[in-house]
């Protein structure tokens, strides 16, 4: 992927979102190779242009963004997947982050997110609406987070679920306390945890299943 900006595609059956998300990137500069009104022509799009991240309408005609997720991630096709939709449920959401889908904004909310989306997926970040997290709640949010971390990072998370000390860890891994500590620090930046105390261990805690 490019240093500077990311290539794009958009699809919507919508006619006026689609413009109106066609002429925001314009707009903003983006990249845009080009924009589907429905599910083939969007995959389309994606086979022959294999752009960097395709922007998609969850529900279309012929195709939806999820099977178009799941095509792509069959084929082994490396563009990152944004979908936007109207929909908040809790399966559907479950269904994106199984396909390894990058991003999931809510419709009403699009314009406001794409950018920030844009440039969080192009480092390799998963972005999930806040807006979603707070209707569905946080539970599978962390999932994509969670992805974000090393394996070294997970086996500390885990044993911070376990009350066990830096001093403690450090031993059981054969690594110096300096390090752990370096990867707490990591882990709570890569999380976007507060840096209070014990932020680190009440995280741990509650989503100690995730951790196995």
């Amino acid at each position: 992927m490019s240093e500077t900006t990311p290539s794009i595609i958009i699809a919507d059956d919508h006619p006026l979102l689609l413009k109106g998300l066609s002429d925001f990137l314009i707009e903003k500069g983006y990249n845009l190779l080009g924009s589907g009104n429905d599910g083939r022509e969007a995959y389309n799009l994606i086979t022959q242009k294999k752009p960097d991240i395709a922007i998609l309408d969850i529900q279309m005609p012929y195709m939806s963004g999820l099977e178009i997720a799941q095509q792509c991630k069959g084929t082994d096709i490396q563009t990152k997947i944004v979908l936007i939709t109207l929909h908040k449920e809790k399966d559907l959401y479950q269904k994106a982050q199984e396909l390894n889908i990058f991003g999931y904004i809510l419709k009403e909310f699009a314009l406001e997110e794409i950018e920030n989306c844009i440039k969080t997926v192009k480092e390799g970040v998963p972005f999930f609406s806040e807006k979603i997290k707070e209707l569905i709640g946080v539970v599978l949010v962390e999932d994509s987070e969670l992805s974000t971390l090393t394996p070294s990072e997970k086996k500390i998370l885990k044993l911070i679920a376990q009350d066990k000390t830096n001093k403690e860890i450090a031993s059981q891994l054969f690594i110096s306390y300096r390090t752990v500590e370096k990867h707490r620090s990591n882990i709570i930046t890569k999380l976007n945890i507060e840096p209070k105390t014990n932020s680190l261990l009440i995280w741990a805690k509650e989503h100690h299943d995730k951790l196995l």
